[in-house]
């Protein structure tokens, strides 16, 4: 059982989601990183509850797009790339049972009128009910005067056959970041459409964009994204009932000529990766049309054995109160120490903090001297969710040390007020952190440097109460 997969000797790239006779069929892009014997290119995973995987090659070299199933035949669009000149392609395989592919010999290209022909991939094919043809939505960029052309493309077609493209303007061209709008996704729930699409060029996330009719306006919501950068190329599917969210929580595993030195002292200060952990998430609406996530049921519950943390005060003031405590420090740092971090693990726990509390949150993987590891902080005065690696460079002949150059490694938005309650389910598999607040934001993480520490729980000059806290593990 793997809550956050990843292929053996590889990882795992775009996901391109797909249910099909009752069963989710994720395809993804897979990368050996030249593991000897071991195919790289599109893999289809078979799964019913996104914990148990069964893994199969299509044997389809190229980038990522979208499976459909028009009268019995399955539909597969992706790109394939060309370099000197760097040039872009979409192809289309056909195939009756998912084992066995046909590539069929068409060919599209950008048409260098409207699209750049350097940036033209990752086709996303679906039935337009109201324009009664195919639409095919692109990650490309429009030919303008200035790098800021990143946008979703649109071509159409009214050929049953899937075939005989004809170009139209972009659906969304925002005109605000450079590259290309990745992996773009388009779904409708209740009234609302939305636009899913990834950019690495301008915020490096995965963002939506909603309307209440395809020809727009694109709304930009207040919170625009899912997730943390730790999560890149997301798509989402459907098995009719529920909408789920499918991404990549990236390694920091290869070495990087001018950034990953072979001499570096710390894996965590590593770039992120192309590729890693499949990740999903479910998709939910409030009541203004805006979106949030919250765990994949079967991940949420798959750990059943539930253990009671036990509390050793370390900093500060802590009272017992059951299941739980308060914890004060109204001038200065406190915190506690509790059970070790399994390799596979969640940690539930419902934090309330007082009025005035500066910082609160979970440590992870932390010493016994509460000095180095990782810190999940909830910044009241910011309304954010902050990730810190504690990442400490050491100078050499007593040159002193440098902290890492930045003053939030990670974050997500989150609305603080005194006296409510933020429940938090944090999930550690090997180095992969997932971290979920009131089934309403989540943020993906990574943690290398250390292992087989404890959990911890802090609060900065001021005061929190901690409910509910439980460990579960297999």
């Amino acid at each position: 059982m793997e809550l956050f997969y990843r292929p053996g000797k590889a990882v795992l790239g775009d996901v391109i989601p797909f249910y099909d006779n009752g069963k989710f069929k994720p395809f993804f892009l897979k990368n050996t990183r030249g593991s000897a014997g071991h195919e790289d290119g599109w893999h289809m995973l078979t799964t019913q509850d996104h914990l148990h995987f069964q893994e199969h090659p299509t044997h389809i070299q190229g980038g990522t797009g979208s499976v459909i199933k028009v009268d019995g035949v399955y539909h597969m669009f992706y790109c394939t790339f060309k370099d000197n000149p760097r040039r872009q392609f979409v192809r289309h395989a056909v195939s009756k049972d998912l084992d066995s592919w046909e590539i069929l010999d068409e060919v599209l290209p950008p048409d260098g009128e409207i699209y750049d022909l350097s940036e033209w991939r990752d086709p996303f094919v679906f039935w337009n009910e109201e324009a009664e043809e195919w639409w095919m939505l692109l990650a490309t960029s429009v030919i303008g005067k200035t790098e800021r052309r990143a946008c979703v493309g649109l071509c159409a077609s009214k050929e049953l056959n899937l075939s005989a493209w004809e170009y139209r303007q972009p659906l969304y061209a925002p005109m605000a970041a450079a590259g290309a709008c990745e992996c773009p996704d388009l779904f409708k729930m209740g009234d609302w459409y939305y636009l899913v699409f990834s950019n690495y060029c301008d915020r490096f996330t995965t963002m939506y964009r909603m309307s209440k009719s395809l020809n727009g306006p694109w709304i930009t919501p207040e919170q625009d994204t899912f997730d943390s950068c730790a999560y890149y190329a997301a798509k989402t599917g459907t098995d009719g009932k529920d909408r789920y969210i499918y991404g990549w929580n990236p390694t920091k595993e290869l070495p990087k000529k001018m950034f990953n030195p072979a001499n570096r002292i710390s894996q965590d200060v590593c770039a992120w990766d192309w590729g890693g952990n499949m990740v999903v998430h479910k998709v939910l609406q409030n009541p203004d049309g805006t979106l949030r996530v919250a765990p994949e049921p079967h991940v949420d519950t798959a750990l059943g054995h539930k253990t009671s943390l036990k509390v050793e005060p370390l900093l500060g003031s802590w009272q017992p109160t059951g299941q739980g405590g308060i914890l004060s420090s109204p001038t200065g740092f406190g915190g506690v120490l509790m059970e070790q971090v399994p390799r596979q693990c969640k940690l539930e726990a419902t934090l309330k903090f007082k009025p005035g509390t500066r910082q609160f949150g979970i440590a992870l993987q932390v010493d016994e001297n509460y000095d180095t590891g990782y810190y999940l902080v909830l910044d009241p005065a910011r309304n954010r969710l902050e990730y810190v690696s504690g990442i400490r460079f050491w100078g050499e002949d007593g040159e002193g040390g440098k902290m890492f150059p930045y003053a939030v490694e990670m974050e997500r938005p989150l609305r603080l007020e005194a006296g409510e309650e933020y429940k938090l389910k944090v999930f550690v598999e090997g180095t992969v952190l997932v971290v979920y607040i009131n089934d309403d934001i989540a943020m993906n993480a990574r943690m290398y440097d250390y292992q087989d520490r404890r959990f911890g729980l802090f609060a900065i000059d001021g005061e929190v109460k901690a409910e509910a806290l439980e460990l579960f593990t297999l």
